[in-house]
C-alpha cells in the first residue's frame, strides 16, 4: 500500500515554526512537517507569522504540500520528515 493521507488534521508547531500533519504507509503513522518558510512562499500568499495565517496557507496548499511529502517519503524508512527549503 502507498503512502496515503487519510486524516485531515493538521497542527501548528511553534516552537519548530510548522505545521504537523500525519500520513499513513499501511497502518504505520509517519509525521510531517512543513516549514513556516515553505507555507510562506508557496503560491502568491505571503502569510504574517501567526497561527492562523499558517494553517491557512497549508489548508489551501494541502495537495501540492502532500505531492510533497510523498516525494520524500521512504517505504519503512523513518517515522518523521520534515519539508523545508
Amino acid at each position: 500500500m502507498a503512502l496515503s493521507f487519510p486524516n485531515p488534521s493538521r497542527s501548528y508547531d511553534a516552537s519548530r515554526h510548522c505545521v504537523c500533519f500525519w500520513g499513513y504507509d499501511n497502518t504505520r503513522e509517519v509525521a510531517f512537517q512543513v516549514s513556516e518558510h515553505v507555507l510562506m512562499h508557496l503560491g502568491e500568499e505571503s502569510p504574517l507569522p501567526e497561527e492562523a495565517a499558517f494553517l491557512a496557507s497549508f489548508d489551501r496548499h494541502r495537495d501540492q504540500i502532500l505531492l510533497l511529502a510523498q516525494g520524500i517519503y521512504t517505504t519503512g524508512s523513518r517515522n518523521s520528515y520534515t519539508i523545508s527549503s
